[in-house]
């Protein structure tokens, strides 16, 4: 089980790093005021320290107020309940890199309908497909946005 205080120490830190990684990427395409106006990394710059004070904000608020935050935030059920969407999405990015990004989509909407929806094989499968299908042709035909392509594709010239 996972105390309150755990998540809210975990989920600081994880928002803490994300604003830092934002700061530290918006130095490299500069802050400050150009010929044009504020240079690009700006506003990203500006929204990073946000997230790093609010994030260390939420640090401070949960050390102080540490009594009443002992209560079960997440309890082995739920654990296993959430672990079995995540690791599902954890996957789709993997495969996502290695086959594309239309063929992970078919694959992730075809196991989540079959295995958590309880859908029959054939109907999650033809839905995954669908899907994707359906998602090429919206986005890399219809509004041109070409995205992250794999070797099956390629095979079929989708490139």
């Amino acid at each position: 089980m996972i105390s309150r205080y755990t998540a809210e120490v975990g989920t600081a830190t994880l928002t803490a790093g994300l604003g830092l990684a934002a700061v530290v990427g918006a130095l490299e395409f500069g802050i400050g005021w150009g010929d044009a106006g504020p240079e690009p990394g700006a506003f990203p710059f500006y929204i990073g320290l946000l997230v790093v004070a609010a994030s260390v904000g939420t640090l401070i608020q949960a050390t102080v107020g540490r009594r009443g935050l002992q209560s079960v935030f997440l309890h082995r059920e739920e654990a296993k309940r959430v672990a079995s969407f995540f690791l599902p999405m954890l996957a789709f990015v993997v495969v996502a890199r290695l086959l594309g990004l239309y063929v992970a989509t078919a694959l992730y909407l075809s196991f989540v309908m079959w295995v958590q929806g309880k859908y029959r094989f054939v109907i999650a499968v033809a839905s995954g497909i669908a899907a994707a299908v359906i998602f090429y042709f919206v986005l890399e035909v219809a509004f041109q946005v070409p995205l992250l392509k794999g070797p099956l594709e390629a095979a079929l010239g989708l490139y």
